[in-house]
């Protein structure tokens, strides 16, 4: 149903931002973002900021400020038949300009496919920034695993030094 994203989390410190395609039923009753338990994405996080693994709602918030990491989603509202990102309808995109003008944002990347094309279609338009694809920290992400999902996550830990 047409229930509205999350709001963005982000700082003046924030470096890189990570834009996901859209909260699943299992996030939203959690009420934050990647709250599926099988969601891969604060472990590898975790992983590429040699950390440990943020548990609640405000260690996850520190965490994603502390790091310099700005989080959101590519939409703010839309249709969507419980969690499958190939039936989503309707899409309202977020307006990502305030992050890009509030944070010195050296790259945007977005979590998996779903995220890139949504992201190409209705966000790169107003902005002209590319985005980087990584593989989805998604559990119907299977074929990746843990080891390799870091791996290739580890390009956000180079923004983050710059």
């Amino acid at each position: 149903h047409g229930t509205m994203s999350f709001t963005p989390v982000y700082g003046p410190r924030s470096r890189a931002l990570i834009l996901g395609t859209w909260p699943s039923p299992k996030s939203r009753e959690m009420a934050f973002y990647y709250g599926h338990p099988q969601n891969r994405f604060w472990r590898v996080l975790a992983a590429v900021t040699s950390q440990k693994t943020p548990g609640t709602i405000p260690e996850k918030k520190a965490f994603l400020l502390r790091n310099g990491i700005a989080l959101w989603d590519v939409i703010a509202s839309c249709e969507i038949e419980g969690s499958s990102d190939s039936s989503i309808r309707n899409v309202m995109p977020n307006d990502i300009r305030p992050i890009l003008e509030t944070a010195d944002i050296c790259q945007i990347y977005v979590n998996g496919g779903t995220a890139e094309k949504l992201y190409r279609k209705y966000i790169f338009p107003e902005t002209g920034r590319a985005a980087v694809r990584l593989p989805s920290t998604s559990p119907a992400n299977a074929a990746c695993s843990l080891e390799k999902l870091i791996e290739q996550w580890k390009v956000i830990g180079e923004c983050l030094s710059k």
